[in-house]
């Protein structure tokens, strides 16, 4: 029994079948939510780390320190549940806040500062490793999403076409 070869064409098929079906796109969209939600969650269970994190960078203003310590979390656990449940918005939400985090990450960086990342918990690396290997995380989220913004433009100028063309004919 031999293994079926495939041509170039029929590879490039098959992935664009793949990168337009829906479980794909469910998958993406799930994963993406799940760190969105799971990132607000911890942050939420301790407040007080958190804001020493937000501190360090020394970006936001003392008075302006609580609401956007808890402001933040609640933003990121109810844009990725927004995104669950097919929430308008929710996706530009994410959005906006990953050009933001891979931002202050940048900021990080090239202030050489030495301090944890505060995507997530505590229990993360410390220093520049952890600031570099969050940005990159960062800009792989970025590509899921602008994956889910393509998909669906793509789904709905494929469904104003077929509406198009049946309108034509129907005249």
């Amino acid at each position: 029994m031999g293994v079926k070869s495939f041509s170039f064409k029929e590879a490039i098929e098959y992935g664009r079948r793949i990168f337009l079906s829906n479980w794909f796109y469910q998958s993406i969209k799930i994963v993406v939510a799940f760190v969105f939600v799971y990132s607000g969650f911890i942050k939420l269970t301790d407040l007080k780390t958190f804001a020493g994190v937000i501190s360090e960078y020394n970006l936001v203003p003392e008075g302006l320190l609580p609401p956007v310590v808890i402001g933040l979390p609640v933003l990121e656990l109810l844009a990725g549940l927004g995104l669950i449940f097919n929430i308008r918005g929710s996706l530009g939400v994410i959005f906006g806040l990953l050009i933001t985090f891979v931002t202050v990450l940048w900021y990080g960086i090239l202030k050489d500062l030495n301090i944890d990342c505060g995507c997530f918990s505590e229990e993360e690396l410390r220093g520049q490793a952890s600031l570099w290997r969050a940005f990159y995380r960062d800009l792989v989220i970025i590509g899921g999403v602008l994956y889910l913004y393509l998909s669906r433009w793509l789904k709905n100028s494929r469904k104003s076409t077929f509406s198009l063309l049946a309108k034509i004919k129907s005249d």
